[in-house]
Order: structure tokens, then C-alpha cells, then sequence
């Protein structure tokens, strides 16, 4: 009996104990795109090395990502480890007690304050995002097009739009694949891709926060005339083209560009038949310095309300590690890690865009830094702006002037 007894609490104490290691955290996101990766890659490298944690990874759809989160963590019923936008979306939610204070987690000493900057207080004191990687803009083209048209990479605006109309003239190709029905990439892909040419990147963008330049400004309303130009190259029915219409119209080969993120890149591997290549926002006159939005992109954070806040640090800690950097660079292809130790890029799409680095000046999208705390939200009201003006329904400067008075009415340095 008391044998039996012995190993009926042995196996209690061993079936507790195993229970207890047993933790699983989920991981909210908006990269549906990366699910497969995330599986296969990067969880089965952690799970390896941290027995007893395992990992769910959970994305929503990119455009309902922060609406969801949001309702998710209102309910509580909210992930472990929350993918955090950059700047103002994420800063709100730490102000708002839903994210972790990350202060004492030792991987934040891998990271540069610029690299912490679009997930840390305004005061530098508190960062509640560990920085993951960088975006890069651009136009992603089919080399087999280009080749059989006989084009070579635009490097001016004006080289860029005698590409455009020589690919239109020829008729037997979509110049450019992108459309306005989700309106987020008329803005992204669009506005911020080429704009930082115009507002002289940092310099404008710095300027519109400390009040020293206004949204309907020349060098902003003239980012506005060129997409308003965009409209007659993106295809019959381009206004009710969808983000995913697009990336399938490119990869199917029916289009010869694509304004582009790099994070378009391990997806575009996957389902491209044919060679890529990619381009930088064109210069408006040669010799002019060359602007490119290297948007610190995507950070990762902890729930302030979870149940696992030790297992959550030792995943964040593992994320901020050169290990990870190395599977995050190469598994996903076009995001660009943020940690101090470098990376070697092996796909080469992916090193063309990072190698713009060397060429360019590289900026952050001017809407995501203090300009989108307001209502209303710049960043959004971006969105519908932009699509607007390549549809034809607002003029650049009526763009300009709406979101000039939006910004305006509640940020007081431009008032």
C-alpha cells in the first residue's frame, strides 16, 4: 500500500509538473502571408530550443488587424504576444495598459534607439515592442517583360513614365498592377513609396511634425499629380481591384510592374514563374539624391494581461536574439531585421532592395509618428486620399487641403 501510495504521488508530482511547463502562447498578427513560415521555420527553432513552450501563431487579415486586436484585447480574449504596428497605434495601446512595459528585458540591449524608436514612449523610457524588421519601398518589375519590350530600369520620373506608356503602347501587358478597392495600398505603395522624393524624406517629414510645412505644400501636393497620373496604367477596372487581385494579376505574368514593400518578396517566390527585379522611387531629374521609405515596420510585444508573462519575456528574449535575426532575414525575405548584429541577405530580391541603403536616403512613412494620434486619423484619411486621386474623384489639391485641415483641427503645431 504504501509502495503503491509512493508512486501514485510520484506520478502526481511528475504529471503536475509536466502539466506546468506545458505553456502555449498565441501570437497575434496581421502577416496571414507568413502563416506557413511561422510554422515550418521559425516556431519548430524555438519549440527546439524552449521544450515546454509552444507557440500558436494567429494572423488576421491585415486591413482588420486593429480593429480585432483591439476588440480582442478589450475582451480579453487577446494573445500572449502581440505584433505590433509601428508609432502611434502601439504607443496608444501601451498608454492603455494592453501592452507590456519592456524595460527590463535584456534582448532590448540588441537594439539601437533608432531601431526602438517607433515602439518606445516619447520621453525614450519605455519601450513595450521588441523591434523585429524594416520594410523597404520600391517597384518590383518582370524581367521577361522588360527584356522582350526591350526596357531598362527607370531611374528619372521621366524614364519611369516612358517605360509606363512604351509597356501600355505595346497593348499586350498591364503597365502596372494596383488597385484602390482597399485603399491602404493606394497610400502605402503609392504615396509613401514615392513621396519621400518630393519631401526630401526626413527633412519633410521632420518639418510636418514641428509644424514648419503643411500637407497642401508643394513638395506634398505634388506627390498627389503624380499618382493622379497613375490611374490611366493600372488596368481597366483598377478601382474595384483588390490588394490580393493584384498580387495575382503580377505574379500570373500579366503585369510588367508592381509598386511594391520588400515584404512582397518570399510571397512573390513562391508564385512567380518568372526572374524579378526591383527599382527604386525615380529620381525627378538625374543626379538628384535618391529617397527611399525604409519604414521600421513590425515589432513584437507582450499582452500586459497574459497569464504567461515569464514564457512571453523568453520568447521576446529569443526574437531579440542574432538567432532569430538570421531565420527572420531569410525565411521572410524582405524584411530586414532591426538588431544591432548584421545579416547576411542570401535572396537575391531581397539584397537588391537593402543594397538601396548604400544609394539612398532612407526615410520612415510620414504619417505613423505622432501626425496619426488624432481624429482624424491621418494615416487612414491617407488611405482614401490617395485612392481617390488616382480614380480621378478628388484633385490633388483638394486632397491636400482636406487632410491639411483634418491635421489642423487637432494637432496644434499645425494650427
Amino acid at each position: 500500500m504504501t509502495k503503491t501510495l509512493k508512486g501514485a504521488l510520484l506520478l502526481s508530482v511528475l504529471g503536475t509538473g509536466a502539466w506546468a511547463q506545458d505553456v502555449t502562447l498565441t501570437i497575434e498578427s496581421w502577416r496571414n502571408d507568413d502563416l506557413t513560415i511561422w510554422q515550418d521555420e521559425i516556431i519548430p527553432a524555438f519549440e527546439a530550443e524552449h521544450p515546454g513552450i509552444k507557440l500558436n501563431f494567429t494572423p488576421s487579415a491585415p486591413a482588420e488587424y486593429n480593429a480585432i486586436l483591439n476588440s480582442k484585447l478589450d475582451a480579453g480574449s487577446a494573445g500572449d504576444i502581440i505584433t505590433c504596428r509601428p508609432f502611434d497605434a502601439s504607443l496608444a495601446l501601451y498608454e492603455g495598459g494592453k501592452l507590456a512595459d519592456l524595460s527590463d528585458l535584456e534582448g532590448m540591449a540588441n537594439f539601437s534607439d533608432v531601431a526602438k524608436s517607433a515602439w518606445i514612449t516619447d520621453d525614450g523610457e519605455h519601450p513595450f515592442c521588441v523591434p523585429m524588421g524594416a520594410v523597404i519601398h520600391g517597384f518590383i518589375y518582370n524581367k521577361e517583360i522588360f527584356e522582350e519590350l526591350g526596357l531598362e530600369e527607370p531611374t528619372t520620373v521621366a524614364e519611369f513614365y516612358d517605360v509606363l506608356n512604351k509597356i501600355k503602347e505595346d497593348g499586350t501587358y498591364i503597365p502596372m498592377a494596383m488597385g484602390t478597392n482597399d485603399q491602404w495600398e493606394a497610400a502605402t505603395m503609392g504615396y509613401q513609396n514615392i513621396g519621400p522624393t518630393y519631401w526630401k524624406g526626413e527633412e519633410g517629414r521632420n518639418a510636418l511634425i514641428a509644424g514648419d510645412a503643411k500637407l497642401n505644400d508643394p513638395q506634398f501636393t505634388e506627390v498627389f499629380s503624380e499618382l493622379a497620373k497613375w490611374g490611366d496604367y493600372l488596368g481597366d477596372g483598377f478601382e474595384a481591384q483588390t490588394y490580393p487581385d493584384s498580387q495575382n494579376v503580377f505574379t500570373l505574368g500579366r503585369a510588367a510592374i508592381y509598386p511594391a514593400g520588400s515584404w512582397e518578396v518570399s510571397g512573390f517566390n513562391n508564385l512567380a514563374e518568372f526572374e524579378m527585379g526591383a527599382f527604386p522611387p525615380p529620381v525627378v531629374a538625374e543626379g538628384d539624391t535618391c529617397y527611399i521609405s525604409d519604414h521600421t515596420d513590425i515589432g513584437i510585444g507582450m499582452n500586459a494581461a497574459t497569464e504567461h508573462p515569464e514564457e512571453a519575456k523568453t520568447f521576446l528574449n529569443w526574437v531579440a536574439s542574432p538567432e532569430f535575426s538570421k531565420i527572420f532575414a531569410n525565411a521572410l525575405p524582405g524584411f530586414y531585421p532591426l538588431a544591432s548584429d548584421p545579416v547576411e541577405i542570401t535572396d537575391p530580391l531581397a539584397a537588391e532592395f537593402a543594397s538601396w541603403r548604400d544609394e539612398c536616403e532612407s526615410t520612415i512613412r510620414s504619417s505613423y509618428q505622432i501626425l496619426s494620434r488624432g481624429t482624424p486619423n491621418l494615416e487612414n484619411e491617407l488611405w482614401n486620399a490617395s485612392a481617390a486621386v488616382i480614380k480621378g474623384t478628388e484633385t490633388p489639391e483638394e486632397a491636400a487641403n482636406r487632410l491639411q485641415e483634418g491635421l489642423a483641427s487637432w494637432y496644434e503645431n499645425q494650427q
